[in-house]
């Protein structure tokens, strides 16, 4: 098969993607989602808002990602479900599972839109067996509203993101009682007033609270938590955990392949323009850094997608152009795009910053010619950051960019 652009993930920011390239006369884009319908995650969140910005009127998950998909399908996009991107090979050749056999797909660019994923509990080296009734949020939501499964009915919610509190929405619509929501720091992670979801749907939040260990065999029996201020544990009686949050990017086919990845954010790396190492590639949305909300990478597809088929018409530089690397230091935990090309205009407007802790001081950005830029703020983890690439004057000669807080 030979297309235009091949699209790796039928997720908000591949789908816009795909409608700004059709609405730019690119004729033949494909979308390879490996899931049975297109619509990423927004496919089973049922629960508003979503489509604020992007239709003005506030829809729940599955209506916004039947939209989304339908504008795909509207604008000559070809969807192409259940087909498994199996490798990425240089100049924008992939190997491809479908239920026919396998594929070879010959693309002249390809965009990888494959968001990301919640860290499992094996990850979070949890102690405790193996029994029923652990999950993470996407998988529940899978369960309650895919396919109609209600895997137990008093379940702990760990952590506080913004998906935290999804989760507490989702565990009620499957008709279960939350006992508690816990989150080891003395703050939410989400924004004020994400809190009132717990308040008003009667679950505690509880927090300087650390899991520390599941308790069961069969089944979940309860849980050992610690107060993270004066040590002390107790347990709470309970017959399901839920992991909530700290997402990684969908990177596993990523890391298989020549492209260069950022150690930082854990996803690929990209210039201004969103390309990877190998030019033929771009990447968008959450594969980028987690994580954003459906309409912020709703909004980012089209960018990268109008800039792919800029590419196309042959007004954009070539990626051998000297570029100015980025490099983050803690504090700082990411910064996207990690390469940036000077004097080109077009494609992100701005630095992506996320910090890993709570922090108070000078966000400082400085190059390796002595020059400063600077910004006094405070700022918590999961805020985006947002520093305008046109306030930082970047010259060809820079080399990198030290992007750190003096606090």
């Amino acid at each position: 098969m030979h297309v235009d652009v091949a699209i790796i993930g039928g997720g908000p920011a591949g789908l816009a993607a795909a409608i700004t390239l059709r609405k730019r006369g690119i004729k033949k884009v494909t979308i390879l989602e490996r899931e049975c319908n297109a619509g990423g995650i927004p496919r089973h969140c049922g629960h508003p808002p979503f489509g604020m910005r992007e239709f003005h009127r506030i829809l729940r998950g599955p209506k916004y990602a039947a939209r989304v998909v339908e504008q795909a399908k509207s604008a000559g996009a070809q969807i192409l479900t259940r087909h498994s991107v199996t490798e990425l090979l240089p100049g924008g050749e992939l190997k491809v599972a479908s239920p026919q056999g396998l594929l070879t797909i010959s693309a002249k660019r390809v965009l990888i839109a494959t968001g990301v994923r919640e860290t499992p509990r094996a990850a979070r080296f949890v102690t405790g067996g193996r029994p029923k009734g652990i999950t993470t949020t996407g998988a529940l939501q899978s369960m309650i509203y895919l396919k109609g499964l209600s895997p137990f009915k008093r379940p702990v919610i760990v952590g506080s993101e913004l998906v935290s509190f999804s989760a507490i929405l989702t565990a009620i619509k499957g008709g279960m009682d939350p006992v508690a929501m816990i989150e080891p720091g003395q703050r939410i992670t989400a924004r004020h007033p994400c809190e009132l979801i717990a308040h008003f749907k009667g679950v505690p939040l509880l927090l300087n609270t650390e899991l520390k260990e599941i308790l069961g065999t069969s089944k979940v029996e309860g849980i050992t938590v610690n107060d993270t201020k004066t040590g002390e544990s107790r347990d709470i009686d309970c017959d399901g955990v839920i992991f909530t949050g700290k997402f990684i990017p969908e990177a596993a086919l990523a890391k298989l392949s020549h492209l260069q990845l950022d150690a930082a954010s854990g996803g690929l790396e990209i210039d201004q323009f969103g390309r990877c190492s190998d030019a033929n590639y771009y990447a968008t949305g959450n594969i980028l850094r987690p994580v954003e909300t459906a309409g912020w990478s709703y909004r980012e597809g089209h960018v990268v997608g109008a800039m792919i088929a800029d590419d196309l018409e042959g007004k954009l530089s070539d990626i051998k152009d000297a570029s100015v690397l980025c490099r983050c230091e803690d504090p700082v935990k990411l910064v996207v795009p990690q390469r940036i090309i000077p004097g080109r205009t077009g494609g992100f407007k701005h630095l992506q910053l996320r910090v890993s802790r709570a922090v108070k001081g000078e966000l400082i950005i400085a190059d390796n010619l002595g020059r400063e830029w600077k910004k006094k703020m405070s700022v918590l983890p999961e805020r985006r950051i947002l520093v305008a690439l046109s306030e930082l004057g970047i010259l060809e000669n820079t080399g990198t960019l030290r992007v750190y807080f003096k606090e």
